[in-house]
Order: structure tokens, then sequence, then C-alpha cells
């Protein structure tokens, strides 16, 4: 029989019980007479507080809250691809069929679909030792996808009989198990995972494959690792979403999980449009077919906000247990921290730094160490990699959630706002972002892309830093007075701001660059550097090297060398070398 409690005390979405009913922590409760679903957060001997998920108002004192005896879990079966979930994992979809456009409290609607039947291949026979994480089934879940079913992390035994292969529900039994205390067990493609509690892997390892975007700004100065975590802080209107709308269509990784935050109403209709639209670029079919969307806006009760964010996460360890890659696209940290702040102010707890808990970088900590690169308990090899957009008011990046995420994130893509007003696209700023992941990711550069690669890169970087210093002097005394090697690096920093980091989300051949013209592009631009040094170094003003066209020529290469037609790029080695020639010949 479900164990009880009695509210006597509402505050938003926090609710009080007198008295200890027999909850456990973290337990999922039904709250009042239209059954709203929260969560056990605090226990004592004389009080139990409850946070709630959906819209408090009407509830008083007297009401009866019902436990489930069971966590805060999500349903993980084939499904959950190309749906749309609010921040406990309801199909807004569905609810809308129903409800209309508004989510009504107290909905109850299964998170998967459990009448639609999936053509299941077995993948296992009578008589086979299966362990926790094993592959029994597979089912093609979207045209993109094939869902492995697998045994319960927390299960072994001996297959007794199996189901041959046809369609099937997600509730239906594949096969019987006979577990190591003699038990008999019936095992669906369907399982329950609490949202706080990792799932099980054999192994981590250390990074070592950069999970590819086609961002040259990403890719090639700040990359970060597949199972690597990185975060975007911006002020508004800096291009944090539209970053991760990049990185989430033209990365390498297999799946997307999109868990709009907090964000405003607006906003995120514009990204379930938009990805719904949006067609992928490696199989011609509609993104959504390897994407979640998990829309948790403002205007929603601010505790679902902290459960969309670990409810995505274990959907994406789920899919990371069958092999694939995951990346996790979290807009924003910020907001689900603010949800914190609000919860802890009404549960009257200390405040630290500007009003947050003083649980926050734990609560942070947490949450990016679910990251990594891991070999799973069938002996696949997957990874999840989490981007968060941070967005810190006014832009300062000296708050509390800033600061904090930086001590758990390797990589760090500080957007700029004088970048952004100045429609330099991506805005991330060279000089305040950062990857520790270069080292790691070196040998994979060298192996894959050029033995220069890494090298390169580090002479574009020492270029920009060099420039930085240079137009501290340009905005006292002008350029006039600099001698003309140091005219020479603002001119060829030019070339790789405009040319390189400056990229067009909206033209066919430059929303995203392979590696090998990343390299090439990078490649040029330095052979140029050196080539006009040379002639610097034998007297020749820079006034004359800038009657050429050649520098215009190079910063237009990323429109005018078709992705496609890469052989193209070494014509600009000849012209550069061309450019050299005339100008000793016109000078001799």
């Amino acid at each position: 029989m479900a164990k009880t409690g009695t509210i006597y005390g509402v505050n938003g979405p926090i609710v009080h019980l007198k008295d200890h009913a027999g909850f456990t922590m973290n337990e999922m409760v039904y709250v009042g007479k239209e059954n709203l679903v929260g969560e056990v957060i605090s226990l004592t001997a004389d009080d139990t507080i409850v946070q709630v998920y959906e819209e408090t108002t009407g509830i008083r004192p007297g009401e009866v809250i019902t436990g489930t005896g069971t966590p805060v879990s999500v349903t993980l079966a084939p499904g959950i691809l190309t749906n749309i979930f609010d921040g406990i994992e309801r199909p807004l979809n569905e609810i809308a069929k129903t409800g209309g456009a508004y989510i009504g409290r107290g909905v109850h609607v299964d998170s998967l679909d459990t009448s639609k039947t999936w053509q299941t291949h077995m993948t296992v026979k009578k008589g086979d030792r299966v362990f926790g994480g094993a592959i029994i089934a597979e089912v093609l879940e979207t045209p993109a996808i094939t869902h492995k079913v697998m045994i319960p992390p927390d299960k072994e035994g001996y297959v007794l009989d199996v189901v041959s292969d046809g369609e099937y529900t997600i509730n239906e039994p594949l096969l019987t198990l006979q577990l190591a205390d003699g038990v008999e067990e019936k095992i669906t493609m369907t399982q329950k995972w609490p949202i706080r509690v990792a799932r099980p892997t054999e192994k981590r390892f250390p990074p070592s494959q950069p999970l590819i975007t086609g961002q040259r700004i990403l890719d090639t100065l700040f990359p970060l690792a597949k199972g690597g975590t990185a975060a975007i802080p911006g002020g508004f209107g800096t291009g944090k979403t539209m970053t991760q709308h990049q990185i989430a269509k033209w990365s390498d990784a297999n799946i997307i999980i999109y868990i709009g935050c907090g964000e405003r109403g607006n906003e995120m209709t514009q990204v379930l449009e938009e990805f719904s639209e949006l067609i992928d670029p490696k199989t011609g079919n509609p993104l959504m077919d390897r994407t979640v969307l998990i829309a948790n806006t403002s205007n929603m009760p601010v505790a679902a906000r902290e459960a969309s964010l670990y409810a995505g996460l274990t959907l994406a360890e789920y899919y990371r247990d069958m092999g694939y890659h995951v990346a996790i696209m979290a807009d924003s940290t910020s907001r689900w921290a603010e949800a914190l702040r609000e919860l802890s102010g009404r549960l009257e707890e200390m405040p630290a730094e500007e009003g947050f808990p003083a649980y926050l970088a734990s609560r942070l900590s947490a949450f990016y160490e679910r990251a990594g690169m891991t070999r799973n308990l069938n002996g696949t090899e997957g990874s999840v990699t989490i981007i968060g957009a941070v967005s810190p008011q006014g832009g300062d990046f000296s708050e509390p959630v800033t600061q904090n995420t930086k001590r758990f994130v390797r990589c760090f893509w500080g957007l700029d706002k004088s970048l952004a007003y100045a429609r330099h696209f991506p805005a991330i700023s060279w000089l305040t972002s950062y990857s520790e992941y270069l080292n790691d990711l070196s040998p994979w550069y060298t192996d894959k892309v050029d033995k220069r690669f890494v090298d390169y890169r580090n002479q574009m970087v020492s270029l920009l830093s060099q420039e930085s210093s240079l137009m501290e002097i340009v905005k006292l005394i002008g350029s006039d007075v600099l001698p003309d090697d140091q005219k020479l690096v603002l001119e060829i920093t030019k070339v790789i701001r405009a040319g390189f980091l400056q990229q067009n989300a909206f033209h066919k051949e430059d929303t995203c660059v392979p590696m090998t013209k990343q390299f090439k592009m990078m490649e040029i631009i330095l052979y140029l550097y050196k080539k006009a040094r040379s002639l610097i170094s034998m007297g020749m003003p820079m006034s004359v090297l800038k009657q050429d066209p050649i520098f215009d020529r190079i910063i237009a290469i990323k429109y005018d060398v078709p992705n496609s037609n890469l052989e193209v790029l070494d014509n600009y080695i000849k012209q550069i070398d061309t450019f050299y020639d005339h100008v000793m010949e016109r000078n001799a």
C-alpha cells in the first residue's frame, strides 16, 4: 500500500508535510487532488519537504501526498529520438493532442508510445548467459539510429526462452531471464532509470578524439574532445544558441540532446521549429532522426529546470551505453542555477555569493562529471560530451555561475559582445577562450590531419596575441608610427580574423568546413605571412605590399573554394609566389 502524508505548508513549489511520512529521499510523489508530480528533497524526524514540478496554485494544507516508492526516473526504450519532452519526460506532442497548446496541471501521459510496434531483431538465443548492459535485440528506431535493447545494468543470468524476430511493443516480454537466485524475470525493451544516478560503465578513457564541429575557431583554435566538457558564456545577443545550433547540426556526434532550460518561450519555439525543418547533412534525413529536444521554458515551474538537465543526461548515458557518441547542449545552466537559488531561498538556506546556494559548485561539478569517453558494460565504446551555455547578467564573467563553471570544464568559449556588435560571428573571443584538450588531441591531429597542424595553430594564436598588444599602441598614437614588420602583423591578423575565424552560418561552403580545408587555409595564411615578412626584411614598405589584392583573395578563400574541390587550394600557394616575384621585380 502506498505511503501518504498530509500537507501543512506551501511556499511556491516547496511543500511541507507534517511529521515523517515514511517517504525516502528523492522519492517521486503525487501532490494534492490533481496528482501533481513532486520529489522529496529533505527529510527530518518532524518535517518532510517536497519540491513540485508543476504549478502549485490552489494547493492547500490538509491535502494528501502519495508516495510512489521509486525515485524520479525516466523511461528508456525505442521512441525517445525525434521526441520533444518537458523537464520530466512528458511528451509535449502527445499532451498537445489532448490538452492543446498549454500543459494542464496533473497531466499524466506515458513518456513513450506503448501501443506502437517495433520491428525487432533478437541477438541472443536460449541458454546464453547475459550480463548487465548486454545487447539482446536491435530495433531500427529511426533511419539514422539503430536502437540496441540492453539488459538492465543490475541484472544478469541465463536466457530461458526468447521470442522470434518480429514486431513488438516496448512493454512486451522479449525473453525470460533466470537470475542468480533462481528467480525468473521477463525482460522487455523498457528500462526505468533514476535521473540523479549515473549509469555504470566499465572504464573511463582519457580524451583522445576531437568532437569535429566544422567551425574553424572551435576545431582549430579551441578544440573540444569527445567525452569532454565545454562552456559557452556570453551576454544577451552574443550568439550562444546559434553556436549550439551549429554544433548540433554539423558535429560528428551520433546523437544530439538539446535541453532548453529556462529559456524564453519564443526562443524555444524557434529552436523546435528550426530543428524540425533541418536536414541532416550526413544522411539527407531530417536532423530530428538523431535528436531529442527537452523544452523547459522560463514560464514553466522552476523546480522542473533542475530535473530537465538530469533527465537529458540520463537519456544521453543510455545511448552512450549502446556505443554512440552523444552531445548534450544545455541552454542555459545559468537559468538552472537561478532555479536552485529560488528553491534555496524558499527553503531558507544560508545564501552564498550573490544569493546562490553554497552547494552551487558541487551541483555544477556533479553535472559536468557525468561527461566522459567510456567503455560500456557490453564492451562497446561511447561518449557523452556536455556543452553548457552560461548567461551571465550583463555579460559579467566574474559572476558565480561562470566562475564555478570554469572550475569544472576544460574548454571555455567566451563570447564577446563587441565582436557580436561588429557582426563578427561566431563571436568567440580568441583572447579569453581556451582549451585544455589541445595536448590530449595533438596525436590525433598529427595522425589524421597533418603533423604541422598544432605548430601552425600555435603560430596563429601567437600572431593574434601580438595584434592585441599592438592595438593598445595604435589606440594611443595611431598605426602610422609602427615599423613595417608590425604593420604586417596587423594586416595578416586581419586576414586571420576575417578569412579564418569569422564564419558565415548561412553560406553553403562556409557553414561547415572539413578539417583538411581548415588546415590548408591556415597553411596558406601563414605562407603569405612568411613571404611578406621576407619582403619586409629586405626593405619593402608595407604600403607596396598592400597594393596587391593577394590579402583580399586569401580572405575570400572561405567562399571561393568549394569543400568538394580542395585541390584548388594549391593554386593559392602559387599566387603567393607570383605576388612575391612581382614585388621583387617592381622594386628591383
